[in-house]
């Protein structure tokens, strides 16, 4: 079975390791960048197989990121996408969406929604772990 490989963009270090561990749980290897910037030049330098990133960020904010993905002339530009975010959702959940994301997914994050939510994405029967 292959192990996936996440992008983790997000500024905060406690919720960087949470999403960390909560994939290691799973059985997968994760990169965590602290920036937009470092999350593109992560993506430029390997193959991943999901993109989790914070809204909020300095600097470069996860709407941005999403768009310059999304703008690629790749095939990774067709990295599924979760946006990890306080905001909320409705209009917040719609913009990201707009944006390019697959999903959005509230904190804190519980750790059954996060696989549910890859897991469908990556076509793993609804799943992450089984």
């Amino acid at each position: 079975m292959k192990q996936l490989r996440f992008l983790c963009i997000e500024d905060d270090a406690l919720n960087r390791r949470v999403l960390s561990d909560m994939l290691h749980v799973a059985g997968g290897v994760t990169d965590e960048c602290v920036s937009g910037e470092d999350g593109l030049a992560q993506l430029d330098a390997k193959d991943f197989d999901c993109v989790l990133v914070d809204l909020r960020m300095p600097g470069m904010d996860g709407h941005t990121v999403i768009e310059r993905i999304r703008g690629r002339g790749d095939a990774k530009a067709d990295i599924p996408i979760v946006v990890v975010t306080a905001e909320g959702s409705g209009p917040g959940t719609a913009r990201c969406l707009r944006s390019g994301a697959d999903r959005v997914l509230g904190k804190p994050v519980v750790m059954d929604e996060l696989f549910n939510c890859i897991g469908e994405m990556l076509g793993a029967g609804g799943a992450l772990i089984v």
